[in-house]
């Protein structure tokens, strides 16, 4: 395979003073996205927390790197502690700091937490806590708490014996019986008198008289105040109420029901009535955001999103969320494929059965599995301990303990196959036995056996690969871009390049007349 071997030695500089002593040092050679070596960089310790930020822990000191790699900014730190785009968290000796992604040092070296938001930092010493908004650039004393979170809405949600307070809202002595986050947008309260939506203002949008409220998903909530219920679509301003009802609404299992005068009318959604039937008996979720509806004259429909996926027909159990115009369906205790009208394509022969995937779907049967077309002709036959759905013609299937690549012909495409075999970025699969790692092409051709304590797709024909304490890099055809040679290599997207770690030691010995430094070892 082909090689490309650039490896540096750094050049000491000419002295007029020399000692005895042995030192150990590193460097990075710098490459562009080509491979071609740019430049060297002696004695640093490199990390990229992002496209902007580059990080130096050299000596135990924090230090921000230009693109260039040159120290601009000290953070004050022994270590990074946490990044989270755009604050940096170091720790020191007295606590820890914090600092914006540019070098703008926000908090001091000198608290026991500090928690981020987009544009806030909450910083505690003890049960102490300060608020950082960049908004205005202020550091502000919220108070003495038992705890306080900064919630994913902006808001800090504050706790004392007495109760819950939001310290930043307009506010912020007003007590709370109970307050939780729900979402980026909102929080819930508890008062006496009932329950309420608050936004990231911390002003009510809905105001605490609700008895009862659930948080559905997104900004959506149920929730019932008396006698009426409710359907409620959270907005910043003022909470709509999308739907009302006196009539009885359940919410049991993750599906929404309507009553009238106690019989079964209506299947409900977030925001109003999905379906509005008479006749229905009874309706029970399976799979996401699909129902069963059982009919009074002994029929059964699927129920989507946007109405029937299979209209209601007789002689069926169960019918599950399908694909390609098949939906799995379970007559007699057996599965088989109907199409939308209810009209069995593929009969009830089968313990299990999956989706439909590029025209191909596997079926169990006494316990192991194989692979049917739409036809119902049977391309594998039931040996199988798993399969995966095809992906590209190509599917993961088990068979005893090893994994192997099938294709749509229902041949197995490795000889003897890998303990494990994952679907990586690309389409590229990732095979692995006995703690080691491979690659396989998106077309099921064995790159490289499993050989690699680490392997990892780092961008396009980029690929790290780490045998011991040594990193390489590799290409998609298995051939070595970087040799495995270096204590690391890492990715700097924002400046294109790419760092190789180096490590060497040098001897500083005494030469007479001259005062020259000899490099010893490598």
């Amino acid at each position: 395979m082909k090689q490309k071997w650039c490896v540096g030695a750094a050049l000491l500089a000419a002295l007029s003073i020399s000692v005895n002593t042995q030192t150990v040092g590193q460097t990075y050679e710098v490459y562009d996205q080509n491979l071609k070596l740019k430049s060297r960089l002696e004695f640093d310790q490199i990390a990229i927390l992002s496209e902007s930020v580059r990080i130096s822990t050299a000596n135990n000191e924090v230090k921000l790197l230009s693109k260039e790699y040159k120290p601009f900014i000290d953070l004050n730190g022994e270590k990074v502690y946490f990044y989270d785009q755009p604050w940096i968290i170091v720790k020191g000796r007295d606590g820890l700091g914090a600092f914006h992604e540019y070098g703008e040092e926000i908090l001091l070296g000198e608290y026991d937490e500090i928690q981020t938001f987009f544009t806030r930092l909450l910083g505690r010493k003890g049960n102490q806590y300060w608020i950082y908004d960049h908004s205005n650039r202020e550091t502000i004393f919220l108070g003495t708490f038992e705890k306080a979170t900064l919630a994913i809405n902006g808001q800090v949600i504050a706790q004392t014996a007495q109760g819950y307070f939001l310290p930043l809202s307009d506010n912020p002595d007003k007590l709370y019986d109970k307050l939780e986050q729900i979402n980026e947008n909102f929080i819930i309260s508890k008062e006496s008198t009932g329950y309420g939506m608050i936004n990231r203002e911390g002003n009510y949008v809905l105001q605490p008289v609700i008895d009862h409220i659930v948080h559905l998903e997104e900004d959506y909530f149920y929730a019932y105040d008396g006698n009426q219920y409710m359907l409620i679509k959270g907005r910043e301003g003022k909470a709509n109420i999308s739907y009302s009802s006196y009539h009885k609404i359940t919410l049991e299992d993750g599906v929404m029901l309507e009553y009238i005068h106690g019989k079964l009318r209506r299947v409900m959604k977030n925001d109003g009535i999905l379906l509005d039937q008479v006749g229905m008996e009874k309706v029970k979720g399976v799979g996401e955001k699909h129902y069963n509806v059982w009919m009074r004259d002994n029929k059964l429909g699927l129920l989507g999103q946007q109405g029937w996926e299979v209209n209601p027909v007789a002689d069926v159990e169960k019918i599950l969320p399908g694909n390609e115009g098949l939906y799995p369906a379970l007559k007699g205790g057996k599965y088989g494929f109907i199409d939308k009208s209810g009209k069995w394509v593929v009969p009830a022969q089968f313990d299990e059965v999956k989706k439909f995937n590029e025209g191909l779907a596997s079926y169990r049967l006494n316990g192991q599995w194989g692979i049917l077309d739409r036809q119902g002709q049977i391309i594998s036959p039931a040996q199988f301990n798993s399969v995966s759905d095809f992906r590209r013609g190509l599917a993961v299937v088990r068979l005893g303990n090893r994994q192997n690549i099938l294709d749509r012909q229902g041949s197995l495409l490795l000889e003897n196959g890998y303990e494990r075999i994952s679907l990586g970025t690309d389409n590229y699969f990732i095979s692995e036995d006995n703690g080691k790692f491979g690659l396989i092409a998106p077309d099921g051709k064995e790159i490289v056996s499993p050989k690699y304590e680490e392997l990892r797709r780092e961008d396009l024909n980029r690929i790290l690969v780490r045998v011991g304490d040594k990193y390489g890099l590799m290409d998609e055809n298995g051939d070595y871009l970087l040799p495995i040679y270096y204590k690391s290599i890492v990715f700097d997207q924002g400046a294109r390049q790419i760092l190789a770690e180096d490590d060497y030691q040098f001897v500083q010995v005494e030469q007479e007349n001259t005062g020259r430094r000899k490099r010893s070892g490598g």
